[in-house]
């Protein structure tokens, strides 16, 4: 970046004051958007419970409660099966019973404590929703993009607002010192963007690479700027001497690497060289640009404060266990246990892990990878991720649990290793699944991590009295029907668990099989179908629940829509919107609206 010398002509704009201002918009825009959040955020906040968790992971005593003898779901008279009434911890993939969630229904004789329901802005004006939610590419909305182009029309306007770039190379070179501090704060996981918005650091993550890839235009053309008129000035030999302007060129080559290692091609392929590159040039940067112009101190201070700040939340919200690791075949994946760790988080939320080993490899201890936690908090297994082995990573910390065999001290399969748990991170924000009527999870492949806590955490809220829910389904949709078998045992204690609101399992296996599976094992209430799932017709019967069903105190109670969520590939998403575009607006009206929460994997 080069923004040392004055202009030859000086500019009729006070550059300083103009992105100043530029800045000071782009904060009162984000907070209207913030405003349109607030009704949620308070009505979230009313009850105490939510400002424990989502925030610091920690470890609490759990209540020992005396099991009650299980109960017959009120879903159907058949749900109460020999397969799934005799399963043991032994048997199902926790290494816990599930029955310290089962309650009968003369347990709420005292009453219900229903958390409130705030309609989102999508269900209030669902047309103009369907709009915003318009894909113009895989995990591309139309939304996204108008937030793109309202930031790119102001950051234009900065640049050229009575200004010439060929006369005038110094204006860009604010415009691009103004963004710094901008695109540090998407780079963090902890920002205060985030916080305000109720949104995860990984769904900034496209304007955080989309401001950066501005600032690299700005910066590349305030120094073409410069080195025409130096050109054409026969001053290029001299000027490019002097010490502000070589480290004018260092902050420039800085910022030009750091956007061609943040290309696709590096980052899918080589994350860990992405990464590092990101680390080592942030760094370099901002005394780079301090040193080629002390002027710009402010912003320096700024970006500095906030990576400085990230880091410390992130310092605190970091805890090291002992974890016991296992592998599953079926599912190709690896399971990773830490019972000490059993508070703290929402359903849907993420931690990034680290596997503290060398049999991970030279740096594989240095590498940090995300996980969505598979169960509810103040649950005995407690935190349980599942790994997908998808890459190098991932691979090693298979292939280390499946060479683990059987511990001597446990006599059981795997190993213990020390992890450290960062988190946690992203979630719902301000939706509650269960202040809805109804609510349905579609998930894909390792997704179901999401719907198993997802689905616990409402079950859980339901044998307290806390929840609306009249009816849950669960969609999950894998390549192979074997990946179905390790989860039978864990997700038919799910369905009997279902006391107050009858959960429906759909398992759909998508690749052909010579030898087709039997159905026999499978409990009431959980299905295994060849094909995908038709998500219309499984929306609209969700639909036809919520407004119908209802037992005992649920038949009475407000209808407040139904919620959708989704986690798998980037595709699966699109597909949800698009069904919800769909929906009758009159139907949409009857059932309260219909919201959707997204996850998606990926870099």
């Amino acid at each position: 970046m080069e923004a040392a010398t004055q202009s030859p002509r000086s500019p009729a704009v006070d550059a300083f004051q103009l992105v100043f201002h530029v800045n000071i918009f782009l904060l009162a825009l984000a907070g209207v958007f913030a405003l349109f959040t607030l009704p949620r955020a308070v009505a979230r906040f009313s009850r105490a419970a939510e400002w424990r968790y989502g925030h610091i992971l920690r470890a609490i005593p759990l209540q020992r409660r005396t099991p009650k003898p299980p109960m017959r779901s009120i879903q159907s008279p058949s749900s109460s099966s020999p397969a799934a009434d005799n399963l043991t911890s032994d048997e199902s993939h926790t290494f816990h019973s599930e029955a310290h969630l089962i309650r009968h229904p003369a347990a709420k004789e005292e009453g219900w404590s229903l958390p409130p329901h705030i309609c989102a802005w999508s269900s209030r004006i669902p047309t103009f929703a369907n709009i915003l939610r318009y894909r113009l590419d895989i995990g591309f909305s139309l939304g996204q993009a108008l937030v793109l182009v309202i930031y790119t029309a102001v950051l234009v306007y900065a640049g050229f607002l009575k200004s010439n770039v060929f006369e005038d190379p110094l204006r860009t070179g604010f415009v691009a010192m103004s963004q710094i501090p901008v695109v540090f704060l998407l780079a963090t996981k902890n920002n205060i963007l985030g916080i305000f918005l109720a949104v995860g650091y990984e769904k900034l993550n496209y304007i955080h690479r989309y401001a950066g890839a501005l600032l690299v235009i700005a910066s590349n053309v305030h120094s073409l700027g410069y080195i025409y008129l130096w050109t054409i000035d026969h001053t290029f030999s001299t000027n490019i001497r002097e010490p502000q302007h070589i480290w004018a060129f260092v902050a420039l080559v800085d910022v030009d690497l750091l956007y061609l290692f943040s290309i696709p091609f590096f980052r899918r392929r080589a994350y860990n060289l992405f990464y590092c590159l990101h680390v080592v040039l942030f760094i370099l940067f901002l005394p780079a640009l301090h040193s080629h112009q002390p002027g710009v101190w402010p912003y320096v201070i700024a970006a500095a404060g906030i990576i400085s700040l990230d880091y410390l939340i992130r310092l605190m919200k970091t805890r090291v266990f002992n974890a016991h690791i296992r592998p599953i075949p079926d599912l190709m994946l690896t399971r990773i246990e830490i019972p000490q760790l059993n508070a703290g988080w929402r359903a849907g939320q993420h931690v990034r892990v680290r596997v503290l080993s060398s049999a991970m490899g030279w740096f594989g201890w240095a590498e940090s990878h995300p996980f969505t936690i598979a169960t509810a908090a103040k649950t005995p297994e407690g935190m349980v991720l599942l790994c997908k082995k998808t890459g190098g990573w991932t691979g090693r910390l298979y292939e280390m649990a499946k060479a683990a065999g059987y511990e001597s001290d446990e006599g059981a399969y795997g190993r213990t290793v020390q992890v450290m748990i960062e988190g946690p991170y992203g979630g719902p924000g301000h939706c509650v699944f269960a202040s809805y009527s109804a609510a349905m999870f579609v998930v894909g492949g390792s997704g179901i991590s999401f719907a198993l806590s997802a689905v616990q955490d409402v079950l859980q809220r339901d044998s307290e009295g806390a929840s609306r829910l009249k009816f849950i389904e669960v969609i999950w949709i894998i390549r192979d029907s074997a990946s179905l078998t390790p989860l039978v045992p864990q997700l038919a204690a799910l369905i009997q668990q279902s006391v107050y609101a009858p959960l429906k399992i759909s398992v759909h296996y998508t690749r052909a099989s010579d030898n087709p599976p039997g159905k026999d094992f499978l409990p009431p209430g959980l299905t295994l179908t060849a094909g995908r799932p038709k998500i219309a017709r499984a929306l609209d019967a969700v639909m036809s629940r919520a407004v119908s069903y209802g037992s005992n105190v649920k038949a009475s109670m407000d209808i407040t829509g139904v919620v959708i969520g989704v986690c798998g590939p980037t595709g699966l998403g699109d597909d949800i919107v698009q069904v919800i575009s769909q929906v009758d607006a009159g139907r949409r009206w009857a059932v309260g609206g219909i919201e959707m929460h997204e996850e998606v994997y990926g870099w």
